[in-house]
């Protein structure tokens, strides 16, 4: 489900940057008198809708082959937040790569690049014990992959994650990195993005 996320946000959203940049429609809004932030909220809007969908249907067919959750209540409202971590992570990489890579297939394979590459790195494809320790501690720092490793505590129970994510220092970490690459990413995509050509 991660990965599903991480996609929707690193792969989809820079490739909607790219093709409204060649297709001329970003050209036509920066002419308009719309602010960076309203294109900026649509487009995380449309990610955050399709990043759920992805969740949603990761989960039914999880749970149809036979996924069970030992949370309930609390745990998944937390584990929910979390989800909305990675969205917001993974949107902010996606936004600096739509505004970086001008091209619409390199800034799809730039995203698509970044998330299968942090995600081997990261103990998203492997399990976390098995990564050499310098990996283990990007695994911690990463926060698409600490935020993966709270759901799955909190889903799953702590038997599933080789340490614990839920300390009150991970989970601040964690917060302030996803925001952080948030931030960073809307304020390139506003400042580079709708600059004038």
């Amino acid at each position: 489900m991660v990965f599903a996320l991480m996609i929707a946000g690193m792969s989809n959203l820079p490739a909607s940057i790219a093709g409204d940049r060649a297709n001329g429609l970003l050209a036509k809004l920066k002419s308009m008198p719309i602010k960076p932030y309203k294109d900026f909220i649509g487009r995380i809007s449309a990610v955050i809708t399709l990043s759920l969908l992805a969740a949603a249907l990761v989960i039914v067919i999880g749970t149809a082959v036979g996924a069970r959750f030992t949370g309930a209540g609390v745990e998944i409202l937390q584990a929910i937040g979390f989800v909305f971590l990675v969205i917001c992570a993974s949107a902010g990489v996606g936004l600096m790569a739509g505004t970086l890579i001008k091209n619409l297939q390199g800034a799809i394979m730039t995203g698509v690049g970044i998330a299968v590459i942090t995600s081997a790195l990261s103990g998203l494809f492997v399990p976390y014990e098995g990564l050499p320790v310098p990996l283990q501690t990007f695994a911690r720092v990463y926060p698409i992959s600490s935020a993966q490793a709270s759901i799955v505590h909190l889903l799953a129970g702590p038997n599933m994650v080789a340490y614990n994510p839920l300390t009150s220092s991970q989970i601040a970490l964690t917060i302030a990195l996803s925001f952080a690459l948030l931030l960073v990413g809307t304020v390139l995509y506003s400042r580079l993005g709708w600059k004038l050509e």
